[in-house]
C-alpha cells in the first residue's frame, strides 16, 4: 500500500523543507495550490519511493533540480503554474516509468526533448512556456531558430532583440490576462473543471464537469458521483442531467457529468466574494434571513442523504464551495466525487476507495477523527455542517490564519457566546437595513439585527454549530434533530419575511 502525504489547497508559505529527504518511503506527495516559494530542494531526490509528485500552483523558482533523476519509479510529475526556469532536464527522458508530465505555465526555455515521455503529446503538457521550441510536432511549439549570422551588424542584432522583446512582453501580457479570465470562468472541482454550456436545441444553460482523468482518483470520483446520485431525488441536490463516458477525438478516455446550471454561483462566492482588479466590484451580501434559509436547505438535504435514501450516503466534502445557489437563492449540495455509501451493517463502501487521506474531505471541514484513521460516518458530515454554520454567521473560514495552535473556529465562537457575540459575527450582519432603508449602526448596547428575537435566533444557530462541530462524534447531534431545531428557529423569526435585498 502506497504511503501518501497530501497538503494541497492550504495557505502554506515559505520554502519546501530540506528535511523532506527523510520521507524515504513516501510514495505520493501533494502540495498543490499553496504559496510555497524558493528553489526546489535537492533533497527531494532522496525520496526514492516517490511515484506521484505534485508541486503545481505555487511560487517555486529556479530550475528543476538534477537530483530528481534518482526518482526512477516516478509515474506522475506536475510542476505547472510556478516560476520555474532554465532548460528542460534531459534526465526526464530517462525516467522509464514516467507517464504524465506537466510543465505548463512556467518560464522554461530552449529545445524540448523528443524522447521518453515527450514522445506522447497526450501525456506531456508544456503550454505557457514561450521560450520553448522544437520537440514533438503534436506539442505545437515553434521551430528552434538557427544561430544568427555573424555578418549581421551589432546594431541590427540589438534592434531585432528589442523588437522581439517588445512583442514578447505584449504577447505575455495578453496571455496572462487571458489565462486569468479562463481560470475564473472555469472553476475547478476536486477532480475536474466546470464549464458553462448552452444546449443547442433548447437553449438551456448547463454546467458541464469534465474530469481530468490524469489526476489520480478522477475515474473513481466519476463512478462514486454516479453511484451516489443515480437514485436520489431531492429539491436541494444538484440535478445531474446525464453522464458521458467514452473517448475524445484523440482516442483518450473522456468522462463528464452534465448538471442543471445554478445562476447565483456557490455559497463560497457569497460569503467570501473576491474582487477582480479589472472588473467592477460586485457587492454580494447575504443577509441574516437568507443565511438561515440556506442553512435549513443544506440541513434538509443531509437529513435526506443520511436517513431517507434507500442506501444512506455520506457526502464527505461539505463546504461552501460545494453548495450552489439558484436564481431564487435556494441551496443545492453538489460535488459527490468523494461520497461514500453505507451498507445495511453501517460500513461505508464506494467505487471511490483509496488508502490515501486525499479522499477524506477538505482541511478545516473534515472531522478530526478522519485524520486518525476512523471509519467514515454520518457524524463526519455533521461536523462539516457545524463548521459551515459557524462560518456562515461569523464570515470566517476555519482555515483563517488566526486559527493556529489551540485556537480554532469552534473555540473562537465558544469563548465569546453569548455576551460578546458582536465581536465574532460577520460585520455585514451588523448593517441590516430597516423599513425606511437606512443603515442601522449596531453597537454593543443595542440589539443585533434589529431586535432581541433575532439576537436569540443567531445565538441558537451558533450553538447548534458548536454542538455539531464537537471533537467527539458522540457529542454531535443527528441531522433529524438538527432539522427540527432549525425549523423551530425559523418559526420564531415569523412573521418577519425574507428580505429581498442580498
Amino acid at each position: 500500500m502506497s504511503i501518501a502525504l497530501d497538503l494541497s489547497s492550504n495557505y502554506l508559505t515559505g520554502e519546501l523543507p530540506v528535511a523532506v529527504k527523510n520521507l524515504k518511503h513516501l510514495g505520493e506527495f501533494y502540495v498543490s495550490q499553496n504559496r510555497l516559494s524558493g528553489w526546489l530542494p535537492n533533497s527531494l531526490g532522496k525520496c526514492a519511493s516517490l511515484e506521484y509528485l505534485y508541486l503545481d500552483g505555487n511560487l517555486f523558482g529556479g530550475p528543476i533540480p538534477s537530483s530528481l533523476s534518482s526518482l526512477r519509479g516516478l509515474v506522475e510529475l506536475d510542476v505547472s503554474g510556478n516560476n520555474l526556469s532554465g532548460g528542460i532536464p534531459e534526465f526526464l527522458v530517462t525516467l522509464g516509468e514516467l507517464k504524465y508530465l506537466n510543465l505548463s505555465f512556467n518560464d522554461f526555455e530552449g529545445v524540448i526533448p523528443s524522447e521518453g515521455v515527450f514522445k506522447n503529446a497526450s501525456a506531456t503538457f508544456v503550454e505557457g512556456n514561450n521560450k520553448l521550441c522544437g520537440g514533438n510536432p503534436e506539442l505545437h511549439l515553434s521551430r528552434c531558430n538557427s544561430k544568427t549570422s555573424s555578418n549581421t551588424p551589432l546594431r541590427v542584432k540589438i534592434a531585432i532583440a528589442i523588437v522581439i522583446l517588445g512583442v514578447a512582453l505584449v504577447f505575455s501580457f495578453f496571455l496572462i490576462v487571458w489565462f486569468r479570465k479562463k481560470k475564473k470562468q472555469q472553476p475547478t472541482t476536486t477532480f475536474g473543471i466546470i464549464y458553462k454550456g448552452i444546449h443547442e436545441e433548447s437553449g438551456a444553460v448547463l454546467a458541464i464537469k469534465v474530469l481530468n482523468l490524469l489526476n489520480r482518483g478522477a475515474s473513481r470520483s466519476f463512478l462514486a458521483e454516479c453511484e451516489a446520485l443515480k437514485n436520489t431525488r431531492h429539491r436541494n441536490l444538484v440535478k445531474v442531467l446525464t453522464a458521458v463516458s467514452g473517448f475524445d477525438y484523440q482516442g483518450n478516455d473522456f468522462k463528464a457529468l452534465v448538471y442543471e446550471f445554478t445562476e447565483k454561483g456557490s455559497l463560497e462566492d457569497w460569503l467570501h466574494p473576491s474582487i477582480d482588479m479589472n472588473e467592477q466590484e460586485t457587492v454580494r451580501n447575504l443577509n441574516f434571513f437568507r443565511r438561515v434559509s440556506v442553512a435549513i436547505d443544506v440541513a434538509h438535504t443531509l437529513e435526506y442523504l443520511h436517513h431517507r435514501c434507500e442506501t444512506p450516503i455520506i457526502h464527505c466534502d461539505l463546504k461552501p464551495r460545494n453548495i450552489l445557489l439558484n436564481e431564487e437563492m435556494v441551496a443545492h449540495i453538489s460535488d459527490f466525487g468523494l461520497a461514500k455509501l453505507l451498507s445495511t451493517d453501517g460500513v461505508s463502501y464506494s467505487a471511490n476507495q483509496s488508502s490515501s487521506l486525499r479522499f477524506r474531505g477538505t482541511i478545516g471541514y473534515a472531522p478530526p477523527e478522519y485524520g486518525m484513521g476512523s471509519e467514515l460516518s454520518t457524524k463526519g458530515d455533521v461536523y462539516s455542517y457545524g463548521i459551515l454554520l459557524l462560518e456562515m454567521f461569523t464570515g470566517k473560514r476555519p482555515t483563517d490564519e488566526r486559527f493556529k495552535e489551540s485556537l480554532s473556529l469552534h473555540n473562537f465562537v465558544k469563548s465569546t457566546l453569548p455576551e460578546r457575540i458582536t465581536e465574532i459575527i460577520d460585520p455585514i450582519l451588523l448593517q441590516q437595513r430597516d423599513t425606511r432603508g437606512t443603515i442601522a449602526n449596531i453597537t454593543r448596547n443595542r440589539n443585533i439585527l434589529g431586535n432581541g428575537r433575532h439576537l436569540q435566533c443567531l445565538i441558537s444557530m451558533l450553538k447548534i454549530g458548536l454542538i455539531c462541530s464537537g471533537e467527539s462524534p458522540s457529542e454531535r447531534m443527528d441531522m433529524n434533530d438538527i432539522v427540527t431545531k432549525l425549523c423551530s428557529i425559523r418559526d420564531k423569526l415569523h412573521p418577519t419575511r425574507l428580505h429581498s435585498e442580498d
